[in-house]
């Protein structure tokens, strides 16, 4: 059996199920595949923005959402040594929730899904890797992938690649991004936490280091970064040396840095900043980090995957319901739109990398408190500007996607 559907979206991110629910919320008969056999996956985001939660309220379950287990920050700050400097003030930002909230990704997934699964035009389909593209003459008509029933073919009206930085599709495609460079890669690892830990502190910066420690309540998912291509060298001086440069740049781990008793706790991620010069080909349309690989620098790269997931559905959903292919300059019109805030939020990672983090990675760098640090800390009112860039980010997107009646939500659930 080869299924056809209108419109098959490939990976179960944020973007893909984000815009596989809202296309399906619309009446567009969906197929979304993801390549795992769940969501969970240790080293993906935590962050919800405050434009998504926005986009959950535009829903009608924002309240239910917020049911599910999360820490929220209504302001994130630097630790330079024994000072701590605020730097985003969230309590400023448009929209019904004024703070970052720190969840799970696989739990935003787990409820999302569960919006969607229940619509009769959506399918979700796990354990379905992408292999290959279908052509049609010179359009795309769908894609291959493995499955437990073996390798099958899903016939589609529209693939929407979304399926991350490493996207297969895009290598089949013949698209190469425009490679923009990082300095920097991260390594990803687990420490337990106390409930006298400090809290009010995301990252901790010093010379020689930088180290992120994001509060998934029982343990904290740390981000350790490294000069680019530097892991090889960090495995040489072992895993105590490791232990010894956590505890220096957040003291409160250091008796506990003991519990890396081996690499296969390590997890290296290489940092990649590039974007497609094209987003789409006829019948395929990529969007999240298949469109534009992003820095972890903010945390955004899931607000922008979000928002992208938004617009496309925005733009897709009219010409989806009708008969015949989607037109060529639908999918670009997608790219028209966002790659505004994607140029920009990149330039300031870029900026970010290279000016303040590639600095502080150099042991014989200044122990001085770098100079937009200093600022944020003098001048309260400049912390509302990196929150609205993080929380909220560069034309943010609202849904404007129909909701069929079989997904209408009744007025009680969304009292």
């Amino acid at each position: 059996m080869n299924p056809r559907t209108r419109c098959c979206v490939v990976g179960g991110g944020p973007a893909g199920v984000m815009a596989g629910y809202l296309l399906a919320r619309a009446g567009i008969d969906v197929v979304v595949l993801e390549k795992h056999a769940d969501f969970f996956r240790d080293f993906r985001g935590d962050t919800i923005h405050p434009s998504t939660l926005r986009i959950m309220d535009e829903l009608g379950f924002l309240d239910e959402f917020l049911k599910v287990p999360h820490n929220q920050a209504l302001q994130l700050g630097a630790r330079f040594g024994e000072t701590i400097v605020p730097a985003a003030d969230f309590r400023h930002v448009p929209g019904p929730c004024k703070f970052m909230a720190f969840m799970p990704q696989w739990d935003f997934l787990n409820f999302l899904a569960g919006k969607a699964r229940p619509l009769p035009t959506f399918r979700l389909e796990m354990n379905a890797e992408a292999t290959d593209l279908i052509l049609d003459g010179e359009r795309i008509d769908g894609v291959v992938a493995k499955t437990p029933d073996g390798t099958l073919q899903f016939h589609a009206d529209l693939v929407i690649c979304a399926e991350g930085r490493n996207s297969t599709l895009r290598k089949r495609a013949g698209l190469t991004p425009l490679d923009i460079g990082s300095p920097i890669d991260v390594l990803w690892l687990r420490l337990s936490r106390r409930p006298e830990d400090p809290t009010d502190a995301l990252g901790s910066f010093a010379p020689g280091g930088v180290l992120i420690a994001i509060d998934r309540n029982d343990y904290f998912q740390c981000a350790f970064v490294i000069p680019k291509g530097g892991y090889d060298a960090v495995k040489v001086r072992g895993l105590p040396a490791l232990g010894e440069e956590i505890a220096k740049l957040a003291p409160f781990l250091a008796d506990r840095v003991g519990e890396l008793t081996s690499w296969d706790q390590v997890k290296l991620l290489s940092v990649t900043i590039d974007r497609l010069r094209e987003w789409s080909l006829p019948g395929l349309l990529f969007i999240g980090d298949a469109a534009h690989a992003m820095s972890p620098v903010g945390g955004v790269g899931i607000n922008l995957a979000i928002q992208d997931a938004v617009a496309a559905a925005n733009a897709l959903a009219g010409p989806l319901a009708a008969a015949g292919p989607v037109e060529r300059s639908v999918l670009e019109s997608v790219q028209r739109r966002r790659l505004m805030p994607v140029r920009l939020v990149q330039a300031i990672q870029v900026a970010m990398q290279k000016f303040v983090i590639g600095n502080l990675l150099d042991v014989r760098a200044s122990t001085a408190i770098p100079w937009p640090f200093r600022l944020l800390g003098a001048l309260p009112i400049l912390r509302r500007i990196p929150a609205y860039i993080i929380g909220i980010g560069f034309r943010p997107e609202r849904v404007q996607t129909p909701a069929a009646p079989f997904a209408q939500t009744p007025p009680s659930a969304a009292a």
